[in-house]
């Protein structure tokens, strides 16, 4: 059935506000007289945690689709802070409610962890959130373990000497025991902004990491670059599929990654890089591509890209020569809207300069960063904040 509410995290850190970030509940049903409006918010007890990935709980299924499973537990932690919220959404799922919540200072000392992003549900039922460092802010990929039906801190799911220098996403494939998991950047250093000096001081990740899912090893490790930040990891929904993508926040590439016929070991290949533009009014001469999240539709026909900076959603055709072809793009937002600070010199695919999106009259600031496709794959919903310290330096006037 077609989905009716949408929840979405909210952050009020960098903004100057006082106040906790909350979960947003959005009514999407076309019937409603709120449809489109926020019908409630469900603020958390401490401020400052900079809600990021939001996550389902076991009880929605595990398999790729998740079509007709129910819903009831969303996993909320917090990028700052690494606090970790359960919300039951399953009760009410109009007005959901906290559940559980898990300190920082657990996850630090019964981890070793710190900086929490994103969340999946493993096959036996437990819940794996990837960490993007250590409880001071350095660099340290991992995953966090909760039970999937307690909620319970469990502990490291990876051996200590195991875990990448950092991390960001994850997604498996149980029939081919594997988990991939991208990069991150420093929090420490990061977390304060975005500086183009980063790019010599190790401060953005640039592996893409295999993992033996039973045995919880790394296998194999995939240098994509240097100014890579791979970020978003997509595996394909058929279960047999040894195939996903992984979007590189700072070159603009998309690598296929794929286990070759009767091979053991994976392989990556570029598949897709998006241009960089020359421009002038920006913190650099040329604008990267900045691959902010993948998504791809529940048949596997197609692959949706987030551009955070450019400001373009586009959909590729992913066909069966392995190459994806570019099928649809549109803008909803961006740093190269025209009449804005930046001006664009040179444009390898545009004419000129996109105008500013507006909807029921009010202008909308951002880029595309995180996104959902609904299950029967004809609704496409987009939020426009990446992280509160890159919004406040790149989209000032979302901050505000």
């Amino acid at each position: 059935p077609r989905e009716e509410v949408a929840y979405v995290t909210c952050t009020y850190r960098s903004t100057g506000i006082d106040q906790p970030d909350f979960l947003a509940t959005v009514d999407l049903n076309p019937r409603s007289c709120h449809y489109g409006q926020v019908i409630h918010r469900l603020p958390v007890p401490n401020l400052k945690d900079e809600l990021h990935c939001a996550g389902w709980a076991p009880a929605c299924g595990c398999s790729d689709s998740g079509a007709a499973a129910k819903r009831t537990k969303l996993v909320l932690p917090g990028l700052i802070s690494s606090r970790i919220y359960v919300v039951d959404v399953g009760s009410q799922c109009r007005a959901p409610r906290i559940c559980k919540m898990i300190e920082p200072v657990d996850v630090f000392w019964k981890c070793n962890k710190g900086y929490l992003a994103v969340t999946h549900a493993l096959p036996n039922g437990d819940i794996l959130i990837a960490n993007m460092g250590d409880p001071a802010g350095n660099g340290k990929g991992g995953f966090v373990v909760l039970d999937g039906e307690t909620f319970e801190l469990k502990g490291n799911w990876e051996s200590e000497c195991e875990a990448p220098p950092t991390g960001h996403d994850f997604w498996f494939k149980a029939r081919h025991n594997v988990l991939v998991s991208s990069a991150g950047v420093v929090l420490k250093v990061a977390g304060r902004g975005f500086s183009p000096d980063d790019f010599k001081r190790g401060v953005f990740g640039r592996r893409l990491n295999v993992w033996n899912l039973s045995c919880r090893s790394l296998t194999q490790c995939f240098d994509l670059g240097e100014d890579s930040l791979p970020l978003s990891v997509r595996f394909l929904h058929s279960p047999e599929a040894a195939e996903g993508y992984v979007g590189c926040a700072l070159s603009g590439a998309i690598f296929r990654f794929y286990k070759p016929c009767e091979a053991n070991n994976w392989a990556v290949e570029e598949v897709i890089r998006i241009p960089a533009k020359d421009v002038s009014g920006w913190i650099m001469a040329k604008m990267p591509a900045f691959i902010a999240d993948l998504i791809i539709s529940p048949d596997d026909r197609f692959l949706f890209v987030a551009n955070w900076l450019h400001g373009d959603v586009r959909q590729y055709e992913l066909g069966r020569n392995c190459k994806p072809r570019l099928v649809g793009q549109v803008f909803v937002g961006g740093s190269i809207l025209r009449g804005g600070p930046v001006t664009v010199c040179r444009d390898e695919e545009l004419k000129g300069q996109p105008e500013p999106l507006v909807v029921k009259c009010k202008r909308v600031y951002g880029g595309p960063a995180v996104l959902q496709l609904s299950l029967d794959g004809k609704r496409l919903y987009v939020t426009n904040s990446f992280c509160s310290a890159w919004d406040r330096q790149f989209y000032p006037s979302l901050v505000r």
